[in-house]
C-alpha cells in the first residue's frame, strides 16, 4: 500500500456532528425543525460518550501505536468548542425566536409569579411521588447511566455540610411542563420544577447549592466470543448490565466550586470520566419535546407517493414477477414492503420465508406478518440481530414473540453480526419452485422509513435469489466465521465475508483499465461511513490513473479529498436535510454501460470484516434510470449540501440557482420530471 494520508475517523465524525449544528444554526428552516437539529446533536453526542470514548479513554499513553490518546485530546477540543456554539445558539437565537411568537422558555431564570401556584401544584399533584433522593457518601449509590441529578448541598444546625442527589425523573414524567396565561405561553424544565421546590424535600436543613450534574457510562455490550446468545437469561444480564460501566464523562453545569466536584467524582468513583462543564442544564436531546404546536413550525409536510401500481384483481407477487419493483422511502409509500410480507402470510403457493431483522419497530406489523405466516403452517426462519445497539431489549421481545408463535429465531454469534437487509420467499407453483425476494438499503423498520432515506427492491430474478437462499443456507450453520466448506460462489450478490470486498476492488480497477485506455471512467458511490483503508486507497489509485470519483459520505469519512498526487479527482459532498440520508449506492460508469449496485454496507472496518452485508446489482433498466437519476440531484445539491475539503473542513456548496435533492427528489418520484 502506497503512503496514503487518511482522516481520523472520530474527528471526522464530529465534523458529521458540526454539520447537524449547522442546520440548527440555518435561519431558513423552520423554527422547531432547528430545535429538533439541536436535540439530534445532544443525542448523538451523548452516544459518541457511550461508545466512542471508552475506545479512546482505554489506550495506554505509553503504549499508543495508532495515535488514540492524541484523537482523545483533540475530540475534546473539538466537542468543548461546539458545545460553546450550542449554549450560544440556544440562549441567543433559539429562545427569543420563540418569545417573538409569544412562547417564553424559562431558562436560567425566576419562574414567573404569575404561574408559579400552577407550578406548584403540578410539583405537589404530579411530580413529588417520583422522586428518589440519595446520599453521595453511601457507598451503595450508583449514579445511572445518563441520567439527570440534581446535586444538593445542604448545611445542618450544627453548620456541617453534606451532600444529597435528587434523581430528576425525566424518563418517567415530561421533561417540559407547559403554563398559558391570557398572553403568554411558559415552559418549564422539570428540573427547575423541583429546585424550586427543594426546600420542601430537605425542611430540616439549609440549602447552600443545587448543582446540575449527568454522568455517561461504556455502552458497549462487552460479549465474549464463545457466549451462546441463544441462552436468553444470560443475554438479558447483559443487557442489564450495560448502564453499569465505567464512566466516561461527568457532566457538570458551570460555576460548581471544586471541593464539590471533587468529592462527588471521589464519591461516585468518577476518576477515569472527563470533567466535561456544558450548560446549565444536560441532556438537551429532549428539546424535540417542547411542547408548542409543532405544526405552526416545522416543514410542510409532504404525503408520501404511491410506488406501485397494482388492478383491483392483481397481487403484488403477480406485478412482481412480471417486473423488479423499487420503492424510495420516506418518498414513496411504505404499503408495498408491508404488503409483501401480508401477501406471503397468506399466499397458498408460499411454502417458507426468510428474513433477517436488523431494528424492529416497536409494534412491528412485518413481525405481526410472521407470526401470522407461521401460524398459517408456512415455515419462517427469522435471522435476529440482538446487538443492534440500543435495540436490542426491543429485538428480544420480539424473537421471544415469533419463537412462541412457531417462527424460527437465528441469532448471530458475538463474533460476527448480520447486518443484512433481506428476506426471501419459496413458492412452489405446479411443483416447481420459486423465489422472490425483497433486498434493501435500510432495516425493515416501518417506523424509521418515515425520516430514513432508503431503498427497497423486490424482484424475481431467480439467478440472484437462488444466491440470496444459499446465504440463509450458511447463516443456519451459525458459525463465527465463513470457512473454506462455507465459500459459496456469488456472481450477482456481494456477500461480506465472501466476496464484497474484492468485488468492489474489481469493479474500481475496471474503472482503472478504462481510464488507462482512454474510456469514459467514472463512479458516483453513497454510503454512511467510508473508513476501510484499502477500499480508500483503491479510490486513491484510481484517482491518480484519472478517474472521476464523486462520493455522497453522510457521516463518517476517513477518505481526504483534493490531494494533489493522491485525490484530486475525488470529491465528497455532505447533505443533512429533513431526512437522514441512509441508502447506499455504487455506480460504476463502466464506459457507458453503467453498472449499479445497492445494499446494506458501508465501507467500515466492521462492515467488510467482522457482519454478514449483503449489496446487489439493480438489473431493471427503468429502475437504475431512476435511482442514477436520484444520485445527481444529490449532487446537484447547493442548499442542504456541504463539500468536505483536505482540511476537513465543510464548505457551501456553489451553483446556479438554489437546488435542494429532498424536495426535487420527491417532486421527480411525484411528477416524473425533474
Amino acid at each position: 500500500m502506497n503512503s496514503y494520508t487518511f482522516f481520523n475517523r472520530d474527528l471526522s465524525w464530529l465534523t458529521f456532528n458540526e454539520r447537524v449544528l449547522m442546520e440548527a444554526e440555518n435561519t431558513e428552516i423552520p423554527l422547531m425543525e432547528r430545535i429538533r437539529f439541536l436535540s439530534i446533536y445532544s443525542s448523538n453526542l451523548d452516544e459518541f460518550y457511550r461508545v466512542r470514548m471508552p475506545v479512546l479513554m482505554s489506550v495506554d499513553v505509553n503504549d499508543d501505536r495508532q495515535g488514540m490518546h492524541n484523537t482523545y485530546t483533540n475530540a475534546q477540543y473539538v466537542i468543548n468548542v461546539q458545545q460553546e456554539r450550542f449554549g450560544r445558539l440556544l440562549q441567543n437565537q433559539i429562545i427569543p425566536a420563540l418569545a417573538a411568537r409569544h412562547i417564553t422558555l424559562i431558562y436560567k431564570q425566576e419562574i414567573p409569579e404569575e404561574i408559579k401556584q400552577a407550578v406548584s401544584d403540578v410539583f405537589f399533584n404530579n411530580i413529588l411521588g417520583y422522586l428518589r433522593l440519595y446520599q453521595v457518601d453511601r457507598q451503595s449509590f450508583f449514579a445511572e447511566n445518563n441520567k439527570l441529578y440534581q446535586a444538593v448541598v445542604l448545611e445542618n444546625k450544627a453548620g456541617k455540610e453534606q451532600m444529597e442527589f435528587i434523581a430528576i425523573p425525566s424518563s418517567q414524567l415530561p421533561r417540559f411542563y407547559s403554563f398559558n396565561t391570557e398572553t403568554q405561553q411558559f415552559i418549564v424544565f422539570l428540573e427547575d420544577i423541583i429546585c424550586t421546590h427543594s426546600a420542601y424535600l430537605f425542611p430540616d436543613q439549609k440549602i447552600t447549592g443545587i448543582y446540575q450534574v449527568k454522568i455517561t457510562r461504556d455502552a458497549e455490550l462487552h460479549l465474549d466470543e464463545g457466549i451462546d446468545e441463544e441462552n436468553i437469561v444470560q443475554f438479558e444480564h447483559l443487557l442489564k448490565q450495560r448502564d453499569l460501566g465505567p464512566a466516561t464523562r461527568f457532566l457538570i453545569q458551570p460555576e460548581i466550586p471544586l471541593r464539590y466536584i471533587y468529592t462527588m467524582a471521589s464519591m461516585l468513583k468518577l476518576n477515569r470520566a472527563a470533567i466535561i462543564q456544558g450548560g446549565f442544564y444536560h441532556h438537551l436531546r429532549d428539546l424535540d419535546s417542547i411542547p408548542v404546536k409543532q405544526e405552526m413550525f416545522s416543514y410542510p409536510k409532504l404525503s408520501p407517493v404511491r410506488a406501485v401500481f397494482l388492478r383491483p384483481s392483481e397481487t403484488l407477487f403477480d406485478l412482481i414477477n412480471q417486473k423488479d419493483q423499487l420503492v424510495n422511502v420516506p418518498y414513496q409509500q411504505y404499503d408495498p414492503i408491508l404488503r409483501f410480507f401480508n401477501e406471503a402470510a397468506h399466499d397458498s403457493f408460499t411454502e417458507e420465508i426468510y428474513v433477517t431483522l436488523y431494528r424492529v419497530a416497536a409494534q412491528s406489523r412485518i413481525v405481526t406478518a410472521l407470526i401470522t405466516a407461521a401460524q398459517n403452517g408456512k415455515k419462517v426462519t427469522v435471522m435476529v440481530e440482538l446487538k443492534a445497539r440500543f435495540d436490542e431489549a426491543n429485538n428480544l421481545k420480539w424473537a421471544t414473540e415469533m419463537k412462541a408463535a412457531g417462527v424460527r429465531i437465528l441469532y448471530s454469534n458475538a463474533a460476527l453480526k448480520v447486518h443484512a437487509k433481506v428476506a426471501l420467499v419459496r413458492r412452489r407453483i405446479n411443483g416447481e419452485q420459486q423465489y422472490l425476494g425483497l433486498l434493501a438499503t435500510g432495516n425493515l423498520n416501518e417506523s424509521t422509513a418515515k425520516f430514513y432515506t432508503d431503498h427497497v427492491l423486490m424482484t424475481a430474478r431467480q439467478p440472484m435469489l437462488i444466491e440470496l437462499q444459499q446465504l440463509f443456507g450458511y447463516l443456519r450453520k451459525k458459525k463465527k466465521r465463513p470457512a473454506l466448506e462455507d465459500q459459496i460462489t456469488f456472481s450477482k450478490l456481494l456477500v461480506a465475508g465472501f466476496n464484497l470486498l474484492p468485488g468492489f476492488i474489481t469493479l474500481i480497477d475496471r474503472e482503472i483499465a478504462h481510464a488507462q485506455a482512454g474510456r469514459e471512467a467514472s463512479l458516483i458511490i453513497k454510503m454512511n461511513n467510508l473508513e476501510e483503508r484499502v477500499l480508500i486507497s483503491k479510490l486513491y489509485e484510481a484517482s491518480q490513473a484519472g478517474v472521476k470519483i464523486q462520493l455522497i459520505i453522510r457521516s463518517i469519512c476517513c477518505l481526504i479529498p483534493g490531494i494533489k498526487g493522491q485525490s484530486e479527482n475525488i470529491t465528497v459532498t455532505r447533505i443533512v436535510g429533513r431526512y437522514l440520508e441512509h441508502g447506499r449506492l455504487f455506480l460504476f460508469q463502466d464506459a457507458g454501460r453503467q453498472e449499479l449496485f445497492m445494499g446494506s454496507s458501508d465501507w467500515m472496518n466492521r462492515n467488510i470484516y467482522s457482519r454478514i452485508e449483503v449489496c446487489f446489482p439493480v438489473e431493471d433498466p427503468d429502475l437504475k434510470a431512476e435511482l442514477i437519476t436520484l444520485l445527481n440531484l444529490q449532487l446537484k445539491d447547493n442548499v442542504q449540501a456541504v463539500r468536505l475539503n483536505a482540511r476537513m473542513e465543510q464548505i457551501r456548496v456553489d451553483g446556479n440557482g438554489q437546488h435542494h435533492s429532498q424536495e426535487e427528489i420527491y417532486q421527480f418520484l411525484k411528477t416524473g420530471s425533474t
